[in-house]
């Protein structure tokens, strides 16, 4: 894999650190700010929903740059508004800052993904791909537990320094490294062609699964923290070791999706949805004893990262009509899912049905997911609809660079 990757997935490490960090900060966020912790929880909501506005619209804009310029831009307004996010005592400021920031992280994650796939061979994208959200799942494992700790020693402020200083030597490393790119190497490719090839019922059909996936694994992942202290009755020191566990996982988990989604796609998501949807359950049944927890912590985090690689792959290839814009419709999709998961948990947790019922609502959004795809292959003998490959193994995949 090209170096220059590996310093996009350093960048993408430091987003995904402020992605996620917030399941670990609820409590505090919502003490310090006089909120509840469902009104806190919105904060994950409002990131998603920037991440979905921002993923198209940003690519778009930036469609004419030279990459490398779109990305240290985008790179830059993200590190800035993390410094207004910790210097401000008002939560609608906070919330403000966590949408423009999803703004900049959606059109960077856009642009990466065309960026990272551009440098390999078309038999090689799923494995860049996974590279690339590899920096996601080391923030899974170091940044957010790193983040709850800070937040436990020193407030939730500075885990939101720590992004921003994160963030610092990326955005220098990739105005150094990152190749310039060149927006003419797609324009045979229109803005509005582009846009139309959202109308193929394949990628259509993909970008639903992603959206499903995702909030699975956000409506209950967002509530960890309550959960483990609340209903399984650990201290809340256990909260920063566990989000690292499911760090680990999710680590195993793109590391599997890269060996096997270019070869095997449908069979490694058909496995993981089915595994996700018992797993979810079982934690629901389970949450109130520490050993199943533990478990169950690590291996949902490694099903849903699996899970969410395979189908980013899947998405990039059913693209094949938009070059530019295909990372950003995955980025969009993933996080239709990340807004309403953490709604719908908070949802249900304000209709009094306690810590587990995001649990069970994750367990469903999954088990929809699989019922989508499953429902999508007897389609593809008709239609055209099915999430396998349409053409030979070898063949060039949707992204030119």
């Amino acid at each position: 894999m090209p170096f220059a990757l590996y310093l996009l997935g350093l960048a993408v490490f430091a987003q995904g650190t402020s992605e996620f960090m917030l399941s670990g900060l609820l409590p505090d966020i919502a003490a310090d700010l006089d909120v509840s912790i469902p009104a806190a929880g919105s904060l994950t909501s409002a990131f998603a929903v920037g991440m979905i506005v921002g993923a198209p619209l940003t690519a778009l804009l930036a469609r004419r740059w030279p990459r490398r310029n779109a990305l240290a831009v985008l790179l830059g307004t993200f590190l800035l508004v993390h410094v207004l996010g910790a210097l401000t005592p008002h939560f609608g400021v906070l919330l403000a800052t966590r949408v423009i920031g999803a703004l900049a992280n959606a059109g960077f994650l856009a642009v990466a993904l065309v960026a990272a796939t551009s440098m390999v061979g078309p038999e090689s994208r799923g494995r860049a791909t996974s590279v690339l959200l590899g920096g996601t799942t080391l923030a899974c494992v170091v940044g957010v537990p790193g983040g709850a700790l800070l937040g436990q020693l020193w407030g939730w402020r500075t885990a939101f320094w720590a992004v921003a200083l994160l963030s610092a030597p990326a955005l220098a490393a990739i105005v150094r490294s990152v190749p310039a790119g060149g927006a003419d190497s797609s324009a045979r490719f229109g803005a509005s062609a582009e846009l139309r090839a959202l109308r193929s019922p394949r990628l259509l059909v993909t970008l639903l699964i992603c959206a499903l996936a995702n909030g699975a694994m956000f409506c209950g992942f967002t509530y960890l923290a309550p959960v483990v202290t609340g209903v399984t009755g650990l201290a809340p020191a256990w909260v920063p070791a566990l989000l690292a566990l499911f760090g680990v996982g999710s680590f195993a988990g793109v590391v599997l999706a890269g060996r096997f989604t270019d070869a095997h796609p449908t069979g490694l998501l058909a496995g993981c949805a089915v595994a996700a949807t018992a797993g979810w359950s079982v934690f629901a049944l389970t949450a109130g004893s520490a050993a199943p927890t533990i478990a169950l912590v690590l291996g949902l985090g490694a099903l849903s990262f699996a899970l969410g690689s395979t189908l980013i792959a899947r998405a990039l290839h059913a693209a094949a009509g938009a070059p530019t814009l295909s990372g950003a419709f995955a980025v969009a999709a993933l996080n239709v899912g990340a807004a309403v998961g953490p709604w719908l948990g908070g949802a249900v947790i304000d209709a009094g049905l306690g810590y587990r019922a995001p649990l069970w609502a994750s367990a469903l959004l999954t088990a929809l997911a699989l019922t989508v795809a499953a429902g999508a292959r007897p389609g593809r003998r008709r239609r055209g609809l099915s999430l396998e490959r349409a053409e030979p193994r070898c063949a060039p995949g949707p992204v030119q660079g």
